[in-house]
């Protein structure tokens, strides 16, 4: 089996993909997906957010949700808005957002890869997400939302998809937040069969975003297995849908965190717990950390630059070395008395798309006491992590821009 194939994608129609494409399903409520898909009956929110389309009270785990997904999916296909490719393709996709531009490729992903830990994690998964995509997937007999991954160093695979891409896109859509989606299909049999190789190649790829859905895949394709008596490993089960792009493309944007009170301390007793750990030195304006173990603090209405002692930092640990670690052992844990910041009720995650100023404002308004500004973990630090056989803390990554959902998708045969 290989790493990666390339497969018959699931698409809009030429001159659909901005009637269909969508944000991902997982960045909406489902209010929010029913006011974006509103005269949009093609949008592919009423596939992957199907409770929009059934009365408001509707629970949206019920049966009848994944029912009306698969109808709405058959309804996309009689209309022709959705048609599949005649042949097994690679896509090169590429995201633009402002000024950052990454191309990756559009792929179906190896599950024995997956299980075996060559697609690497680094996040934990809740089992009521993961039965969600399994249903969603058994339902639809397909796979909507890719999973984001990454590919170490490779430039003869970024020259491919740089040539992929050159020409006319298939699709090229600027969706609602500015954010530019292209897609390019790649048929040539002589490329098709390089990309293969030289994934096949590597040690491993990255899930950066997707894991539930990966760990979905995971387990349709072993119930489908042990379902088929003729089982060969060749069928589209065995794979999942992704997009995987090289490592050093890929932006990763700060995710801050916001705590509701400081632990019956008062302002100056917190100061002078943050300087055991902390060089602290009061600025004149807003603290966006340039650097990594480079904090900002906002307190009482004013900013702080804070900086890690280095003397400190647990080197040997890709976990403990993180940012989001540094500050949560030794300050919001210890000081703060949060010791379960997946749980505890008084912590609460800003992701950097939002701005310092949204930092000021959960502060200002008095729901929050204090904020902390961080700088974004690194792709090699997660790589580093993942290579670990570790997990990543809660709320370490925030990825951006978010892959449309709707412009390719995996129909399992």
């Amino acid at each position: 089996m290989h790493l990666i194939r390339p497969f018959p994608g699931l698409r809009p129609a030429p001159g659909r993909a901005a009637d269909v494409a969508a944000p991902p399903y997982d960045v909406l409520s489902t209010e929010e997906a029913r006011v974006r898909a509103a005269g949009k009956p093609w949008s592919f929110l009423h596939i992957s957010k199907p409770e929009i389309d059934l009365p408001a009270d509707t629970d949206p785990y019920a049966p009848e949700v994944y029912a009306k997904a698969a109808e709405n999916l058959k309804k996309q296909l009689e209309a022709g808005v959705l048609k599949r490719d005649d042949a097994p393709c690679y896509y090169a996709y590429r995201l633009i957002m402002g000024g950052h531009s990454q191309t990756g490729l559009v792929a179906a992903a190896s599950v024995a890869d997956y299980d075996t830990n060559r697609i690497r994690k680094h996040e934990f998964t809740r089992p009521d997400k993961e039965d969600d995509r399994v249903r969603q997937v058994d339902a639809l007999n397909a796979q909507t939302g890719p999973v984001l991954l990454a590919y170490p160093a490779a430039p003869e695979v970024d020259a491919i998809l740089a040539q992929a891409s050159a020409g006319e896109p298939d699709a090229d859509v600027t969706a609602d937040d500015g954010i530019r989606h292209s897609i390019w299909a790649i048929r040539d049999g002589a490329v098709l069969e390089r990309l293969t190789a030289l994934f096949d190649a590597m040690d491993a790829l990255y899930i950066a975003d997707g894991h539930h859905r990966s760990a979905a895949a995971s387990r349709v394709c072993a119930a489908r297995r042990a379902a088929n008596p003729g089982h060969s490993g060749e069928e589209s089960y065995n794979y999942f849908l992704s997009v995987i792009f090289p490592h050093h493309q890929m932006k990763i944007m700060d995710y801050n965190r916001v705590i509701k009170d400081l632990n019956g301390l008062s302002p100056e007793d917190f100061l002078i717990r943050v300087r055991e750990c902390f060089a602290v030195e009061a600025a004149a304006g807003q603290v966006k950390p340039a650097k990594p173990r480079e904090f900002g603090l906002y307190l009482g209405g004013k900013w702080y630059r804070l900086a890690f002692r280095p003397e400190l930092v647990p080197s040997h640990d890709p976990v403990a070395r993180l940012d989001v670690s540094l500050l949560q052992n030794y300050l919001i844990a210890p000081a703060l008395g949060i010791d379960d910041p997946r749980r505890d009720k008084r912590i609460d995650f800003v992701g950097g798309i939002r701005g310092l100023g949204e930092l000021e404002k959960r502060v200002d308004s008095g729901e929050m006491a204090l904020a902390f500004a961080l700088h974004p973990t690194s792709m090699e630090d997660l790589m580093a992590v993942a290579d670990a056989g570790a997990v990543m803390p809660p709320k370490s990554t925030w990825f951006e821009p978010k892959l449309a959902d709707g412009l390719v998708s995996h129909a399992l045969d």
